[in-house]
C-alpha cells in the first residue's frame, strides 16, 4: 500500500503543476514554430550563443524541437499524476528515464552561464539601480532570452519534482520524504553528517578560489594574466565588477559552510529578533539548490565552448576556477541534500524518522 492512498491529491499536484507549466511553454514554442519569431536561444541568443550547447541546433529546428519535447513532457507529467496501476505502472522505467532526461535538459542545458552571472550581479544591479550604477541598459540585461532560460530552469525543476514524487509513489516509498522500511545508512542523519561535511567544504572552496583571483586583480596584481590584460580590465571597469562578483561568491562560500555549522541550524546571537531560533530547513536548502543548478548549467555552457578554451590559454587564473564549476555544482547540491537529510526529522505523513 502506498502513501498515495492516504493523500491522493497532495502527492499528485507536483505532476499537475509541471504539466501546466510545460504545456504553456510548449504552446509558446509551437507559436514560435508557426510565426518564425520569439525563439531567443542558440544562434539567436544575443551576445551569448558561444556558451551554450544549443548553438549546435539550427535556429529553424529549435522551436519545433522544443514544442515536441515540452508537450510530450507535459503529457508524461499528466500520466504521472494518475494512479499507478495499469499502463503507467508497466511503463515505469521509460517514463522515469524520459522525465529525468527532459528535466536535465531544461534545468541544465538550456540555461547558460548568463543565468549565473545575473544571479551573481543581481544585488549590485538592484542596489545600484537608483544611483545609475552600473551604467547598463536594464532592458538588455533582463531580456526575453534571460526570461526564457529562467523559465526553462523552473520547468526542469518542476518536472524533476514531479518525476521524483512519482518514482517514490510507484516504488511504495513515502512521497513526502522518500523513506521506506529499509531507509537508513548513508541517508540517515549520522551518515549524511559524515559525507555532507566533505561536500560542503569542497563546495565552499571553489567560489572562495574564484573570489581570491578577482580580489587580487582589483588590488592591481596580474596573477595568471598579463599586465596588459589587467590594464584593459581596469580601464573598462570590469575588474571592479569582477571584485563585486567575487565578494558575493565569498559570501556564498561562507553560507555554504553554514550547512555543516551550528549557526546554520540556529540563527546566531547577533541576529536581533531571530537569535537562537531554528533555521528553517528550506531557507538553507532551496537557495543552495538553485545555485547548484545554476552553477552546473554555467559549467556545461562554459566547458562546451571553444571560445572558453581559447581564452583559458591566455587567462589561466581567470579560467582556472571555472574549470572546477562542475565540482562546485555537484558538491553544493550534495551538501544541501545532506543538510536536508540531517535535519528533516520525522515525516509528518508516514511517521518514519
Amino acid at each position: 500500500m502506498t502513501t498515495d492512498a492516504v493523500h491522493p491529491l497532495t502527492s499528485r499536484w507536483p505532476a499537475r503543476l509541471a504539466a501546466g507549466w510545460l504545456g504553456l511553454w510548449g504552446v509558446l514554442a509551437l507559436l514560435a514554430t508557426i510565426t518564425g519569431a520569439g525563439y531567443p536561444l542558440g544562434a539567436n541568443n544575443p551576445g551569448g550563443s558561444g556558451t551554450t550547447l544549443l548553438r549546435l541546433i539550427p535556429v529553424r529546428l529549435g522551436p519545433p524541437l522544443f514544442a515536441v519535447l515540452l508537450l510530450a513532457a507535459a503529457v508524461a507529467a499528466l500520466v504521472m499524476s494518475r494512479p499507478t496501476a495499469g499502463a503507467a505502472g508497466r511503463c515505469r522505467m521509460p517514463l522515469l528515464s524520459f522525465g529525468w532526461a527532459v528535466a536535465f535538459v531544461l534545468a541544465v542545458v538550456v540555461p547558460d552561464a548568463w543565468v549565473l552571472v545575473i544571479l551573481g550581479y543581481a544585488p549590485i544591479l538592484l542596489i545600484g539601480a537608483p544611483f545609475g550604477w552600473p551604467p547598463v541598459d536594464y532592458a538588455d540585461v533582463f531580456s526575453w532570452a534571460l526570461f526564457v532560460k529562467v523559465a526553462a530552469m523552473v520547468g526542469g525543476l518542476l518536472l524533476g519534482g514531479a518525476v521524483l514524487t512519482w518514482q517514490r509513489r510507484t516504488a511504495g516509498a513515502c512521497v513526502a520524504c522518500g523513506r521506506d522500511d529499509g531507509d537508513g545508512g548513508w541517508t540517515g542523519p549520522a551518515g549524511a553528517a559524515r559525507w555532507g561535511r566533505w561536500a560542503a567544504y569542497l563546495a565552499a572552496a571553489v567560489p572562495a578560489f574564484y573570489a581570491l583571483t578577482r580580489f587580487v586583480w582589483a588590488a592591481g596584481i596580474p596573477l595568471g594574466i598579463s599586465e596588459g590584460m589587467l590594464a584593459d580590465l581596469r580601464d573598462s571597469g570590469a575588474v571592479w565588477g569582477g571584485a563585486g562578483l567575487g565578494a558575493f561568491a565569498m559570501v556564498g562560500a561562507i553560507l555554504t559552510l553554514g550547512l555543516v555549522q551550528q549557526w546554520g541550524e540556529r540563527f546566531p546571537r547577533w541576529m536581533v529578533g531571530l537569535a537562537g531560533r531554528r533555521v528553517p530547513v528550506r531557507l538553507a536548502v532551496v537557495p543552495a539548490a538553485v545555485v547548484a543548478v545554476s552553477v552546473t548549467a554555467a559549467s556545461v555552457g562554459y566547458l562546451s565552448s571553444p571560445s572558453f578554451w581559447a581564452l583559458s590559454g591566455e587567462m589561466i587564473m581567470g579560467a582556472g576556477p571555472i574549470l572546477f564549476f562542475p565540482v562546485w555544482g555537484v558538491a553544493l547540491g550534495a551538501a544541501a541534500y545532506a543538510y536536508h537529510l540531517r535535519r528533516r526529522g520525522a515525516c509528518g505523513r508516514c511517521g518514519r524518522g
